[in-house]
């Protein structure tokens, strides 16, 4: 027994030892931040930080595997939409109705719905059927069809709603969660990994379309387009879209629109009425194993140059044909859709440093965005309807204008054929200098005279 007792002991210290050792060298564990009960908030956030991304974290969300904290807490947000369209005719003494539906996501507390253009398009009225099952008649705020998101809103209070996370954040293999009300069923919760960030499907229509979906594995549905695909601390990261199938069914291929991106459209939809899309001013294509040999690239990715826009940001700046962009604002991009989200989230008059390789040698310059029109700013729907009513479009002249013209002023881009302007000798390529003998020098000021002088004379100058 004398013998037993001390082996005892040694063994008992040599195990708290061991312990004490091993949780002073083990690293701190990861803290996965939830809410206390996994209830919805309701905090009065103002609108300004709710579209600031000041919510946004860095770090990653992959632990804990356990969705039902994140589950509880993202449901209630996630909504119904049934969008209607009456139809003007009359058959057999009754009027045509037609109705789609699919999901959407409140994203603040007074009733602002993000979903999908192509859930709403087909409609003129909307209901929405929350996860409680209260209803809704809907207003249409503004639609992008370019990035296939719509803004609606409710006429409620207090609404549970989902914060915008951080997209950048997430990693391939990474947990999410795709929740989805669709036709009335309540919400419904699916989870899978990132399968892949910057994917490009080819499903959108236009010229300043912008395709960079986050590819998942979660089981998306018919009827859940427009839910929310979140991270496992129940932060919004995507918005649901579409996915590839032969079957028209879910065969493990859904692809999401990045949280960041949707963030700037939806506050660029709430507050102006439409997107103010920032423009480099460039063509641009594919890097292949070809162009990077022939370029000497040290592997096969970027963007490549194919031409400039004259007029542009990026002719402007100096950019080339030929040049290879690998980077915006110290951020890699090492495709098409990953320059496209990048630039997509600014906006004109926007200054960003774009990185390329020309000739073998890494370059970086500083690009001023300008919208399609060349203009650095922006030009607000109402401005644009002054616009039209006196039948021309207008640009900011650019830098080299200005600088080989020794002038300031504001260049006519087209006439409405029929209109008021039409009527004048004004051609296309006019560049106004004065509006009533008040100097201009942008688009904003032109409408600004061009509202102040309503039903009266209104004198152009320039050449």
């Amino acid at each position: 027994m004398k013998r037993v007792l001390p082996l005892i002991f040694t063994s008992l210290l040599s195990a708290f030892l061991a312990v004490a050792i091993y949780k002073y060298v083990e690293p701190p564990c990861g803290l996965a931040v939830t809410d206390s009960n996994g209830q919805p908030v309701y905090t009065r956030y103002g609108d300004d930080i709710l579209f600031s991304g000041d919510f946004q974290r860095t770090f990653l969300s992959s632990e804990p595997t356990d969705f039902t904290s994140a589950a509880e807490r993202v449901t209630p947000a996630v909504v119904n939409i049934r969008a209607m369209e009456s139809g003007s005719y009359r058959l057999w003494g009754s009027g045509g109705v037609g109705s789609s539906s699919g999901s959407g996501v409140i994203i603040s507390p007074d009733g602002y719905i993000v979903t999908n253009n192509h859930v709403i398009e087909g409609g003129n009225r909307y209901e929405v059927t929350l996860n409680d099952h209260r209803e809704y008649n809907a207003q249409l705020i503004a639609t992008d069809p370019s990035t296939d998101l719509a803004l609606i809103k409710v006429d409620a209070d207090n609404l549970p709603f989902l914060v915008f996370g951080n997209s950048d954040s997430l990693r391939v293999g990474e947990w999410v969660m795709a929740v989805g009300n669709p036709f009335n069923l309540v919400s419904t919760v699916t989870a899978g990994i990132v399968s892949a960030k910057g994917r490009s499907i080819d499903i959108l229509e236009g010229d300043y379309t912008i395709e960079s979906f986050i590819q998942t594995d979660a089981a998306v549905n018919p009827g859940n387009s427009g839910g929310a695909l979140v991270n496992t601390n129940g932060e919004l990261v995507g918005i649901n879209t579409a996915i590839i199938t032969r079957s028209g069914r879910y065969e493990g291929y859904s692809f999401a629109i990045p949280s960041n991106l949707a963030q700037k459209v939806i506050y660029d939809l709430k507050e102006f009425g439409s997107v103010r899309r920032g423009l480099l001013g460039v063509k641009i294509g594919p890097v292949d194993t070809r162009i990077a040999e022939e370029l000497d690239l040290p592997a096969i990715e970027g963007v490549f140059v194919s031409s400039v826009v004259p007029g542009g940001g990026a002719y402007e700046a100096g950019l080339k044909a030929g040049d290879v962009i690998i980077g915006v604002n110290e951020i890699k991009v090492k495709s098409i859709p990953e320059l496209q989200e990048q630039i997509g989230r600014l906006h004109p008059g926007d200054k960003v440093e774009v990185h390329f390789i020309r000739n073998g040698e890494q370059m970086t310059i500083k690009v001023t965005l300008r919208d399609e029109n060349h203009r650095t700013g922006f030009v607000l729907a109402e401005d644009t309807d002054v616009l039209e009513r006196h039948g021309f479009d207008l640009r900011e002249l650019t830098v080299i204008e200005k600088r080989r013209l020794r002038t300031r002023g504001v260049f006519v881009d087209k006439i409405i054929k029929g209109s008021i302007i039409a009527s004048t000798a004004m051609d296309p390529g006019y560049i106004i200098t004065k509006i009533n003998d008040t100097s201009v020098n942008s688009v904003a000021e032109v409408v600004e005279l061009l509202k102040k002088n309503k039903n009266k004379e209104v004198i152009l100058e320039g050449f």
